[in-house]
């Protein structure tokens, strides 16, 4: 049988509203008629209807979370960011995969704005214009998190990956490494195409060393396209001998690719990864990456997306957390 506020309300000889006050924590109920209500409660098992409650209040204390693919770790461990702030702030977690398919992300957003959600937290490389107009139109929040917005319209949290791109190929050219290959996400990603291969272009020019396409190869956040990736390389008559990779799933491709053929590395190749997730410990040699704070940039983002929601003061909506490097056996 399903228990219903009215059958709490005359078990406990007390009003609805008496009973609707309990289940919100509201102070305005005398101690003993609240514990009454509670004792009812717990015997009939009385579960508060959220929707009920969410027409009422006018919130439904729930986050809407699109991400790309929750099976790929990096993702999962921004998830567990979120969810362990949502919780803290007893906010319930709404999760979509949107499988970086532009159509799918902009459906899954109204179709959580049709279910009531408080906010929205969206996870994606690509934010296109169109994107950037559906956010704007929003009737509630909206804060990304590992996803750069060039405006800087759209709240978001994120570190500064052309600098971390930076850094990671100025410590292989410091180690006197003129041929460093470029193993990339998706270009259509603004991270991979405005910053990470920037980053990586500056660092070269700085050294004076020339850029060449020839040692730049655009795959996807894959293990496979780290394999292919590694292929290309071997191929060419002038071979890279240190090599940065976008991320770490693609950079255990490039070094099984360079053992399958008998390369050593560090010995013969170095490599530098980005992400720092625990595929990094998973290889041997354990991989020298770029600390991205996963877990920090979904915690912010979480609690960033708490104070829109309540209508905090919000000081910076563009928030930047800092990297560094973790170094490991893929480096000398």
């Amino acid at each position: 049988m399903n228990v219903t506020i009215y059958d709490v309300a005359r078990e406990a000889n007390v009003s609805m509203a008496t009973v609707s006050r309990v289940v919100n924590g509201n102070p305005n109920v005398k101690p003993a008629t609240r514990k009454k209500v509670l004792e009812v409660i717990d015997r009939l098992g009385y579960r508060p209807n959220a929707v009920a409650r969410g027409l009422a209040s006018k919130k439904t204390t729930t986050v809407g979370v699109i991400i790309p693919d929750i099976s790929n770790i990096f993702y999962a461990e921004l998830a567990r960011g979120i969810e362990d702030i949502a919780t803290m702030y007893k906010y319930n977690i709404i999760l979509s995969n949107s499988d970086q398919n532009t159509e799918k992300e902009l459906h899954l957003l109204n179709t959580m704005l049709g279910k009531q959600v408080d906010g929205i937290l969206f996870l994606g490389g690509h934010i296109s214009e169109e994107h950037v107009q559906e956010f704007e139109r929003s009737p509630v929040p909206i804060v990304l998190a590992g996803a750069v917005e060039e405006t800087n319209k759209i709240p978001s949290v994120n570190i500064d990956y052309k600098a971390a791109s930076f850094d990671a190929v100025s410590e292989l050219l410091e180690k006197g490494h003129k041929r460093i290959g470029f193993v990339s996400g998706p270009f259509h990603d603004t991270i991979n195409m405005k910053f990470k291969l920037e980053g990586y272009r500056e660092a070269l020019a700085k050294a004076g060393v020339e850029y060449s396409d020839d040692l730049v190869v655009e795959g996807e956040y894959t293990y496979d396209s780290g394999l292919e990736a590694w292929q290309k390389f071997s191929e060419l008559p002038d071979k890279p001998t240190a090599i940065f990779v976008g991320n770490d799933e693609t950079a255990l491709g490039v070094v099984h690719g360079a053992q399958d053929q008998n390369v050593s590395i560090p010995e013969e190749v170095e490599i530098i990864s980005f992400d720092n997730t625990r595929l990094a410990l998973m290889v041997r040699p354990q991989l020298t990456s770029v600390v991205q704070p996963l877990y920090d940039i979904g915690a912010v983002a979480m609690r960033l997306l708490t104070k829109y929601m309540n209508k905090e003061t919000v000081e910076e909506s563009t928030v930047v957390l800092p990297h560094r490097l973790e170094y490991r056996n893929s480096t000398k």
